[in-house]
């Protein structure tokens, strides 16, 4: 994401010009936009128009239009997928990175005068790469917004993990960046039961047709030239991941492919998962390897204080709180040490609670609350593994510093407001005996 403009005042009021790049930036954006805001791209409208005649003529003109958010829709890129049956590229196929395929789409009525467009008429924004967006916030910038908007602009960024995940005759083509794991491809070749003598050499052929259209879809999916990829991971059940990244090796050997060779051989990390499923990656990043190699990364870190909250909530549950109420009590004693919290609860959607603007400044509250007061405070993206499973747990939970039984707190706070209750009806005693 580039950064072409920015004005915004000690109070949060202003705009910032941004212009995406790929669709990392495209989900930046998605966490970006809230609803009521204004947002300004560029936009193409079919125009009609009446000649002198009388007759109805219609033409696109393309022009900048200002709309005030009432929708905001996200659709990642679609992991298409190949079988035995479908032609293989030619042999040499040099990696490619993926290409934009993200969408990103922003309804609400027109918000400003233009001579094409009457002031109120609805209008649905495609946003696009490389095209300048204008975002002002009618209620202002808040803290979690304007450090979204510093961590999207940092220059160097791109997928830093390539993974594979595979079982006999299975793959799926990864690829992790900080905010975002997408399933670029998906291959399945039918394989025979391992048999004795007889069914042996068919089980063979099976095998090297699935190397082979594995290697082609590698070359095609996994960007293993491009400098910001740390690794490259085959995962898998068993010991198909060997005989994968064995293969690999020969067919590149025998290609005289040096670069994919170097490649594998200076990147590759080889784990074992429990399925041939996407969600295996949860695994992958909680990997000893992975961990010493990617420790520095944003969906690494996610993956370890998960790991972290999870085992605690086994040994000592009362240090591993979650959901909203439970951890703004912890919150309130200053007992947060780590505080796990998803991206999504911030994000503006029809479809979800996240849409009360008062609900999403409470959030940012407790944000900057726990950090005042020097705790970690991890955001989780809900386009990786991790962010799913946290927000299977409401999206946001609290390791504590120190034990607290819910119990004692919950009864602690029924006491205070039972105490507030009878403050209150003595005033309104007290009051009305005056008069």
């Amino acid at each position: 994401m580039k950064l072409i403009g920015k004005f915004v005042d000690k109070n949060g009021t202003g705009y910032v010009n941004l212009r995406p790049e790929d669709d990392e930036d495209m989900w930046h954006l998605y966490n970006i936009i809230q609803q009521g805001d204004l947002v300004r791209a560029p936009a193409i409208r079919r125009i009609q128009s009446v000649s002198a005649t009388g007759s109805t003529e219609s033409h696109r003109v393309k022009l900048n239009l200002t709309i005030q958010v009432s929708r905001v829709e996200f659709s990642s890129s679609g992991a298409p997928s190949s079988s035995a049956d479908q032609t293989s590229s030619p042999a040499g196929s040099s990696s490619a990175a993926p290409t934009t395929t993200s969408a990103l789409h922003i309804s609400g009525p027109v918000a400003s005068e233009n001579r094409h467009v009457k002031m109120g008429a609805f209008h649905t924004l495609d946003i696009e790469s490389n095209r300048d967006i204008r975002i002002e916030k009618v209620d202002g910038w808040d803290s979690v917004a304007l450090a979204r908007v510093e961590e999207a602009c940092v220059p160097g960024r791109g997928a830093e993990v390539g993974a594979v995940v595979c079982g006999e005759g299975t793959a799926a083509f990864c690829l992790l960046s900080q905010h975002m794991t997408l399933v670029t491809h998906r291959i399945s070749v039918p394989i025979p039961r391992k048999a004795s003598a007889p069914g042996t050499s068919q089980y063979e052929k099976a095998m090297a047709k699935f190397y082979a259209i594995l290697y082609e879809a590698f070359v095609r999916h996994i960007p293993y030239t491009s400098p910001s990829l740390r690794a490259i991971v085959f995962a898998s059940p068993g010991w198909v991941r060997e005989g994968v990244f064995n293969a690999m090796i020969t067919e590149a050997g025998r290609r005289g492919d040096k670069t994919l060779t170097k490649a594998l051989r200076e990147k590759t990390v080889k784990v074992h998962v429990s399925s041939a499923h996407v969600h295996s990656l949860v695994e992958v990043l909680k990997s000893p390897e992975i961990v010493a190699q990617l420790k520095e990364t944003k969906f690494a870190r996610e993956g370890i204080v998960l790991d972290k909250f999870f085992k605690m909530l086994g040994v000592d549950e009362m240090r591993a709180w979650y959901g909203p109420d439970h951890v703004r009590l912890a919150a309130d004693r200053g007992a947060i040490g780590t505080l796990l919290i998803s991206d999504e609860l911030f994000r503006s959607s029809n479809l979800d609670s996240a849409s009360d603007p008062k609900l999403r400044k409470a959030y940012v509250e407790l944000v900057e609350g726990v950090q005042q007061k020097g705790a970690e405070v991890v955001m989780f993206s809900s386009m990786h593994e991790s962010g799913q499973q946290l927000n299977q747990l409401t999206g946001i939970a609290a390791i504590l510093t120190f034990p607290l039984d819910v119990e004692v707190v919950e009864a602690e706070e029924r006491e205070v407001r039972e105490e507030e209750r009878r403050q209150q009806e003595t005033e309104t005693l007290d009051g009305g005996g005056v008069g």
